[in-house]
């Protein structure tokens, strides 16, 4: 084998050893940074409600549901599934649910910037990523795992 060949070899093995150790880090820092994005908006709903109710009656065009639900459930899901993605509770449930939030507000929005198209995507691929790989060794999830799978196992018969 040549030196260039068993260097670029030599990189990959690196590269393949070291990317699952910064999992974890990347996945809290992840949740983290979207927690924020979205718990934001939903206050930003919640301290001008009159505002909100306005723009979903008449800006915004949420397909299928009355104006005021689509308020509601927008709001309670900006507000709750960001404090469910800190805590790393319920992590790929969470990503989910704002994954819809999220195409929602894209769909919903019939002139929207570039500039904020490209924000939705990158919050997209972030939630995607934690609902396919989890909130890592940083959450709540991977504690209750590690206690969950320490547990003893029944067997036999309930009494």
């Amino acid at each position: 084998m040549t030196k260039p060949t068993q260097l670029v070899q030599s990189l990959v093995r690196q590269v393949d050893t070291s990317l699952p150790k910064i999992h974890s880090p990347a996945s809290l820092l992840a949740r983290l940074y979207l927690a924020n994005v979205f718990f934001s908006a939903g206050l930003t709903k919640l301290r001008d409600w009159d505002s909100t109710l306005f723009l979903f009656e008449e800006e915004y065009n949420v397909p299928l549901l009355p104006y005021e639900l689509a308020a509601y459930l927008g709001t309670f899901g900006e507000l709750v599934f960001p404090l469910l993605l800190v805590l790393g509770f319920l992590t790929r449930f969470s990503a989910i649910a704002l994954s819809v939030v999220n195409v929602v507000a894209v769909i919903s929005l019939t002139d929207i910037p570039v500039a904020a198209l490209y924000l939705h995507v990158i919050w997209g691929v972030l939630l995607l990523q934690l609902a396919i790989y989890g909130g890592g060794l940083f959450s709540l999830d991977a504690v209750i795992e590690k206690w969950w799978q320490g547990k003893p196992k029944r067997t036999g018969a309930i009494a």
